[in-house]
């Protein structure tokens, strides 16, 4: 059974934040795409506490939240700076754990949505390790060959400096092998 995005990906794509070295999604973000307040979603989790551990949903400190802030005010032109209330960020596993607190059709959608865009990502990111990898192998290689050339251009060196080294004056050589007799 395919289900249709009802959200752009690239929408979804720029709600995902990395805090705490992990990507992440807000609670306000969350809400807004699955059509609920804030404190609904909230209030859900708080009284489902059990299936949130720490590392499914995290609420940020107060300076997280300051500097989370001021870096997306940089760019772009979210309007909740002035929240009362230290959002809640939610990992992979936190979303796809709110889709058994809230069980509107929407929250479904949009869900199965969220956990495509970061299958897409965690792919991108294996594709993007293997190229670095590639890219140091190659790196690692040619720093092998500047090596190798800078022997070589040694050896040329030291056979340029005995061709450039007047020949010293040696005896005439006698001839050997098969002398005709008109010679």
């Amino acid at each position: 059974m395919a289900t249709v995005s009802i959200i752009p990906d690239e929408l979804l794509t720029n709600k995902i934040y990395l805090i705490r070295g992990q990507k992440v999604m807000l609670d306000y973000d969350l809400a807004a795409l699955y059509g609920v307040e804030t404190k609904t979603l909230k209030q859900a989790v708080k009284r489902n506490v059990a299936r949130f551990p720490d590392d499914f949903v995290f609420e940020m400190t107060r300076k997280e939240q300051v500097l989370f802030k001021s870096q997306i005010k940089e760019t772009t032109n979210d309007n909740h700076g002035g929240a009362r209330y230290l959002n809640f960020c939610f990992t992979e596993p936190g979303i796809a754990m709110l889709s058994s607190v809230l069980k509107s059709e929407r929250a479904i959608q949009v869900n199965i949505q969220i956990i495509r865009i970061f299958i897409k990502i965690r792919h991108l990111l294996a594709d993007h390790t293997e190229i670095r990898l590639e890219i140091e192998k190659i790196k690692k290689e040619l720093s092998n060959q500047g090596k190798n050339m800078e022997v070589i251009f040694q050896y040329l060196d030291e056979l340029s400096d005995k061709v450039d080294q007047p020949k010293q004056e040696t005896t005439p050589r006698t001839r050997i092998g098969f002398k005709p007799d008109h010679y």
